[in-house]
């Protein structure tokens, strides 16, 4: 890590992405709680996610977007509009006015496709390809540190001050993070010459399926997605089995935060050991451990165990990924391939949260955990047989220089 800190400009970029992620990790809850508590509404606080999760489906023509322009003034500028797009919300005064919390919860899932793409492309003019590993597990650790927590803070300042507060937290955290990585200095790539609207729309999604590891690995980890959206729907579900509360929820989402802190450090070590591959396909064999451990629970405390195995597994599988994205995507591509990757991830996770609302009155939760565990099992076997010989490949030079 001290070498991956040492790169000009890496430790701006770092400073101002964690400042941004606690923002997040503060206004995201209140958002629909904010919804919840104007119109005591279980369905109008449910489509702020849905606005949300709205952006996604333009993720494609976005990615062109970020491909003809220069990753760095986009963050900057990214940010900064991310910061006015928020302070809307210190008019909302009653239910009349949840209109603006959803306009917001919009402008804000625009910004998680548009800048993580920026983020993947700027990496790569900032960073050789060996340490794109270590900063994604970085980051990623922040992240999920943050989320042990932050949604508190949001909830305790918005019950104690109210949302507006909130809003003028999160304005400042974008603000101070685009004005960080404004002070970046960095030379990028020239974009190659545009071609035809349709080329250019079309070119992230037929570069992952040109590229053949790219391919498989999406392909296991689509398939692991159908199931993992279960989870969200069948948490009460456990909660009743075991007699505690809805809010014991709580509980197990804060295990698992832990568990994925620990994940999120040691991610970068089982990539130079393992390499991307197996790594992605050993963290999603450790969600479906994890499944399997919380499925024959016998007490709430083993389920908790199981929990905080499940976090490990997410930064492993999503740290690999996102680095063999990276590395295996040309600099002029690279906007267009995050889109392309957002919506092939995105697109299965809604399904699996609507099929796992529907399962959740007709299977027990031990019934729902026994599928999403086999699912998953079938997702890391498709990746390792279609690219067993890649994986043999990568651990072959790790077993000739074990003190990496």
């Amino acid at each position: 890590m001290r070498k991956l800190f040492g790169q000009p400009g890496f430790t701006r970029l770092f400073g101002g992405l964690s400042t941004s992620m606690l923002g997040d990790s503060v206004m995201l809850l209140v958002l629909s709680m904010w919804v919840k508590t104007l119109t005591g509404s279980n369905a109008q606080a449910g489509l702020t996610f849905f606005f949300m999760v709205l952006p996604a489906l333009g993720a494609p023509l976005l990615g062109v977007w970020v491909d003809r322009l220069p990753r760095k003034p986009i963050l900057v500028w990214g940010n900064l509009a991310s910061a006015a797009a928020v302070l809307p919300l210190v008019l909302v005064r009653d239910a009349g006015d949840v209109w603006l919390i959803w306009v917001v919860a919009f402008l804000y899932g625009v910004s998680f496709v548009v800048l993580p793409a920026a983020v993947n492309g700027l990496l790569k003019e900032l960073l050789p390809d060996e340490l794109l590993v270590d900063a994604n597990s970085s980051l990623a650790t922040i992240k999920e540190g943050y989320r042990l927590f932050g949604p508190l803070v949001g909830a305790a300042v918005f019950a104690t001050a109210g949302g507006w507060l909130v809003a003028i937290i999160d304005a400042t955290t974008f603000a101070v993070a685009g004005l960080l990585i404004a002070t970046i200095k960095v030379t990028e790539t020239q974009a190659p010459a545009r071609s035809t609207f349709r080329d250019d729309l079309l070119g992230g999604v037929r570069f992952l399926v040109a590229d053949r590891v790219l391919r498989n690995v999406l392909v296991g980890l689509a398939i692991s997605i159908l199931v993992i959206g279960f989870f969200e729907s069948s948490i009460y579900a456990l909660m009743d089995a075991f007699g505690k509360p809805p809010t014991f929820s709580g509980v197990f989402v804060t295990c698992q935060g832990v568990g994925a802190v620990a994940g999120g450090l040691t991610a970068s070590r089982a990539v130079r050991r393992l390499g991307e591959i197996a790594t992605c396909v050993l963290g999603l064999l450790t969600l479906a451990v994890a499944t399997i451990v919380c499925a024959v629970a016998p007490t709430i405390a083993v389920v908790l165990v199981g929990a905080a195995i499940c976090g490990v597994g997410l930064p492993w599988t999503f740290v690999a990924l996102t680095t063999l994205m990276q590395r295996r995507s040309p600099s002029h591509l690279i906007g267009r391939v995050s889109t392309a990757v957002e919506v092939l991830i995105s697109t299965p996770q809604a399904i699996s949260l609507a099929l796992g609302s529907l399962l959740v009155s007709v299977l027990s939760y031990r019934q729902i955990f026994a599928v999403i565990a086999t699912v998953i099992l079938l997702g890391a076997l498709q990746t390792l047989l279609s690219l067993r010989a890649d994986i043999r490949q990568d651990l072959k030079p790790k077993v000739l220089n074990p003190v990496e």
